[in-house]
């Protein structure tokens, strides 16, 4: 059984920091790629960021130069550090990750972490 599960989400200040962590679990034979999505109240789910295997990121514009994702392979770990938060990036984040399982190549999500900005 595989799961993904998120941590590190809560209420911060508009300009505050918060790191965001995923952690993959189970019958894992490697990770294809990781990324972070969110979706806002009355809005689509969109990516947020993403990292591969081999270590190459892609982010949206609206957290270029504010947010970092990385990873630790041995652990199995991806997290999203978040700086200098804005309202806007109130949202439920997910963890997305493409894993090669014994039942093949296959899509997880996390259940999601709340994260809430506002003074």
């Amino acid at each position: 059984q595989v799961q993904l599960v998120e941590s590190g989400g809560g209420l911060v200040q508009p300009g505050g920091s918060l790191r965001l962590s995923c952690a993959a679990s189970g019958s894992i034979l490697s990770i294809v790629a990781t990324g972070w999505y969110r979706q806002a109240p009355g809005k689509q789910r969109e990516l947020v960021a993403r990292v591969t295997s081999g270590g190459r990121t892609n982010y949206a514009d609206s957290v270029k130069g504010r947010f970092t994702i990385s990873r630790d392979n041995a652990k199995n770990m991806v997290y999203l550090q978040m700086n200098s938060l804005k309202p806007e990036d109130t949202a439920v984040y997910y963890c997305q990750s493409d894993l090669v399982t014994y039942a093949g190549l296959l899509d997880y999500w996390g259940q999601g972490t709340q994260v809430t900005v506002s003074s």
